[in-house]
Order: C-alpha cells, then structure tokens, then sequence
C-alpha cells in the first residue's frame, strides 16, 4: 500500500528501531526543497524535521531511536548530520563531497549506535570508499580500498549482529554489484554478479539474506539472496520501479520507493533574437528510456539510445524523429556518435563485465568491436576528418582521453589530467573535453598536443554528457539556473537559450547542437514523481 501520496517526489525511507514509524526525504509540497520528515504509520500527520536551504538527503535511523542522520548539499560543501527525532539542534559530524549522483546514500548505523558506515571519495580521487566515522570521536577510518580502475564502493549496510558490512561495489559506470566484508576489517567477497545497476540494499533479521533492488529483470525490481551465495529469487513484492528498500527490525514490514518518469528528447530551437523563442517540441518519445541524442554532421539523421525494445540499444531516426531503425542488439549500448561521413556509428557497451567500444554500419550488418584491453572503455566520438576514434579510459587508472585509428588498432593517451567525454573542435585543431564523471567544467587541449586549459567552469558536476560544441561556443545545460546557455568564445559571456521544464537525466548522456547551430536536442525527465510505497506481515 502507499504509505506516502504526496506531491513530489519523496525518497530514502528509514524505520524508526519499533518499526512504526518512517523517516524519509522528501522536496515539499511546492517542489523546492528537499528535507527530512517522519511520519508515523496508519496516520496522516506528518513531522518536517529539517528546513535548511540546502539539500537534505537519506535519513538513518539511530539504534537507540533517538536520533536520525542524514546528508546534507550545499553549494559549498556536503556534510553528515544528526537531528533528534523530535527536532531541535542539528549536529555536523563530518564534511564531505559527494556530489548529486549519490544523494540516496544513507549512511549505516553499526547496531551499538558507535558507527557510522559512509561512502566517501577517497582523497584526491574520484572513485568512492567505505569509512567507518566515530560519532563520538568523529574519527573516520577507511574500511575499504577499491582498486583505482573501479568507480568505488557505496550504500554500505551493516549486519544486525554487526559482524559484516555489505556494500555495493561498482566494476563500470553502469554495473554495482553487491559485497561482503568482515569486521573490523579483510578482503571483499563478491556476492552478486548481475552485470547490472543496483538501487540499494538491506539486511533481513536473521542476517541470513539481502534484500535489495535491481535491473536484472529489464525494470527495477525487489529481489533475494542468500549471504552464503546462490542464485537470487525476485521476490513477490516490489516488481516494478522499486528502489531503496528498507526493513523494519523484526522484518515484518517493508517499505521502498517506487518512482516514475519518462525520459524523453526534446527539440528546442534557438532564438534568432531576443523573446522570439519557439516552444520546444518533444521529438523523440517512447514509454521508455530514450536519450542520448546526437545529429548526423548533414544535420539529417539523429542517433540516440532506448530501451523500448527491452534493453539499452542504439536506434536512428531522420532528424524529425521519423524512420526509426535499431542498430545494436547487444543488450546494453550507450553513448552513440556519428562518424564525419554519416555511415558509421561508435559506442560503447558492456561485454564481459566491462565497458568496451563498438562501432555499426547504418547500412546494416553486425557491428564489430574495437577494444579488447581490460579495462573500462567508454564514451567514444569521431576526428572530424573521420581518421581518429576519442575515447575515455580507466586503463592507467583514471578516467583520461585516449585515441584510436578508426579501423582500430593501438591506442594512444592524449590527455594527462583527467578527461572524459571529448569532442573536435569545428577545424580540428583542439579536443574538448569534460573532466570526468562527477567533475565540473569543460577543458581543452591541442590535438598536435599542448597544455590542457579549463574552457568553460559553469558546467556541473556528473553533467559531463549535456553540452554541445559549435565553432563559436558551447551550449550546455547550467544546473545552476535550471537553463540551457551558450558560452562565446569570443567575448566568454554566457546567454540563455532556453528553460526546460525537466531536469536532465545524470547517467545518460542528453545534448546535442545540430551542425548550423539553430537546434538542440535535450533529454530531460518528464513527470517525475516517486512514492514510499509499504507492506505489512513481509516474509523473506
């Protein structure tokens, strides 16, 4: 049954230690704020606990049940928070940076109230570890190193008897999977092996088995397995859009989020002149995924990713989204890019559990794969003469730009201080580039080689996929003021363009300028909404 109807999006559910009541965050009733409440079962009144200005995210429920911790954003730093139950003065426990592509991790109470299990960027790095904080002595020791070719580890949950932490550990940028380690400490075991996203996790009563949620059915899902290793059973509940799930402690009750949205493309045209914008329009629409957009270098044809046949594939449309044919059929490729002649199209996608490039004839055929090195591979595009394939790599042990004849064959690094997602300039002379997957701003470098050089600062952090060159700027969507804008190289001053009514989606790529420069294809989440969702006498 719903245990919450309200407007918005509410998220993160915690219980209270008797298991009858839940906290939760939620963004208000006008949709601008993000806070933590507690509401109490079979009633309707609810206790706002937070009324910061920033982003409060993922309350845990103390032991002792006196207490609630949460994460809260903003604009200057992320931090660890306690708040009693009742409300009243808040406490910072740590600072952190985290950044909006975790906002859902929880932090995980030890079962004696002395710990807090978080996930934290390990210093100087992007990927994330497990820390162990003291909320007495505010120490924060790590419990894990995650090798540097992985994303790191999140949602940590300690075990009722406190004896083992499950984490998720994440081998590509689209795969978690789910581990185990002793306390106070050892070497990882690996329970899951999906090869596929996870949205949370938590323990049943007798430590026996996880509950947690998962794409391995094609939508995500609640799902069972057994600490000791097996194979996972779905369970009865939780069948569709559920994520975060959470139990009370005697197990009999389980609460998760179920939410909804539909992430579409939309057209927006540039104005010509000043307050002489046309309305968008929604050009490529399904009921299910559809992103990553990018015009043909004709401005002719589009290529984009969807899941509407059952699985992230590569499709092409002509440019008034008519004529849609599926490229791939590999059960999940990303990031398309056409080639400068419009015959060929690269991407990445998973195989063997990791990331790896490809490339498809339109004309049809089986597409081939052009990267076989053991690490992840991933978001491709095309020199402008057609002779080069740009590509990001861990293979050093840090997300850099590298490039590869586009037949294949050696690849060679062109970037030292990080890069990710990079593009040709017009003439080719330089290579465009984000820093990586939650790191602000544009930078650039000298195709002939050089000094790598920031470009453009306003771009947020893990929006490395929403901005597109021109050869007199870039348009980019600033999370900022909610607004699509355009950066001039000329005089470096930046103008809006327009304002969509959806937020973009930050693990698919959105953004595309068409080559005369008077569209822009923009993916953005419609009508998003999500529920707490509860159910009474659960058995596992």
């Amino acid at each position: 049954m719903p245990f919450t109807s309200f407007p918005g999006q509410e998220s993160s559910p915690s219980f209270s230690p008797d298991g009858n009541q839940i906290a939760f965050s939620w963004n208000g009733e006008k949709e601008d704020n993000w806070d933590i409440y507690v509401k109490v079962i079979g009633t309707e009144s609810v206790l706002r606990l937070t009324t910061h200005p920033g982003i409060d995210w993922a309350p845990a429920w103390s032991p002792d049940g006196r207490h609630i911790a949460f994460h809260r954003r903003t604009a200057a730093e992320d931090g660890i928070f306690l708040v009693p139950v009742l409300g009243g003065l808040e406490r910072k426990l740590c600072s952190m940076q985290l950044g909006a592509l975790f906002r859902e991790q929880a932090p995980s109470w030890s079962p004696d109230g002395k710990l807090l299990a978080l996930s934290e960027p390990v210093p100087g790095q992007e990927y994330l570890r497990i820390s162990l904080l003291s909320v007495e002595s505010l120490e924060r020791p790590a419990l894990t190193s995650p090798p540097v070719s992985l994303r790191g580890d999140f949602y940590p949950a300690f075990s009722p008897d406190g004896r083992t932490l499950a984490f998720l550990r994440g081998p590509t940028a689209g795969v978690k999977e789910i581990h185990l380690v002793s306390l106070p400490g050892g070497e990882p075991r690996r329970l899951t092996h999906g090869n596929t996203h996870i949205f949370g996790l938590t323990w049943t009563p007798d430590g026996a088995h996880l509950i947690y949620s998962s794409e391995k059915g094609g939508t995500a899902g609640l799902w069972k397995i057994s600490v000791a290793g097996g194979e996972p059973e779905q369970l009865a509940v939780g069948r569709e859009n559920a994520i975060l799930p959470a139990l009370s402690r005697d197990g009999r009750r389980l609460a998760y989020v179920q939410s909804f949205g539909d992430l579409n493309i939309w057209r927006f045209e540039v104005p010509r002149a000043p307050g002489r914008a046309k309305p968008p329009t929604k050009l490529i629409a399904s009921s299910q995924m559809d992103a990553g957009p990018q015009f043909s270098s004709d401005g002719k044809k589009i290529v984009f990713v969807s899941t509407r046949s059952g699985a992230n594939e590569i499709w092409v449309c002509d440019a008034d989204g008519s004529n849609l044919l599926k490229l791939t059929s590999f059960a999940d490729s990303r990031t398309p890019r056409w080639s400068a002649d419009g015959r060929h199209v690269v991407f990445d996608h998973v195989l063997e559990g990791q990331l790896d490039i490809g490339v498809a004839s339109v004309e049809g055929g089986s597409p081939s794969r052009l990267t076989t090195d053991r690490s992840n591979d991933a978001v491709p595009s095309w020199s402008r003469d057609g002779r080069w394939i740009y590509f990001a790599s861990e293979r050093t042990g840090a997300w850099q730009v590298w490039k590869m004849p586009a037949e294949g064959g050696k690849a060679v690094q062109v970037t030292k201080g990080g890069g990710f997602a990079a593009f040709e300039s017009t003439d080719g002379r330089f290579l465009y580039y984000a820093k990586g997957l939650n790191v602000p701003g544009i930078w650039r470098v000298p195709v002939a080689g050089g000094e790598e050089t920031p470009v453009l600062e306003q771009l947020g952090a893990g929006l490395w996929g929403h901005w597109g060159l021109t050869q007199d700027g870039i348009y980019f969507y600033n999370a900022r003021t909610r607004a699509i804008e355009f950066f001039s190289f000329a005089t470096r001053k930046l103008t809006k363009v327009a304002t969509p009514d959806g937020e973009p989606n930050r693990f698919n790529p959105g953004f595309s300028v068409s080559p005369d420069g008077q569209r822009i294809l923009f993916t953005q989440i419609d009508n998003l909404s999500s529920d707490i969702m509860l159910v009474e006498n659960f058995r596992w």
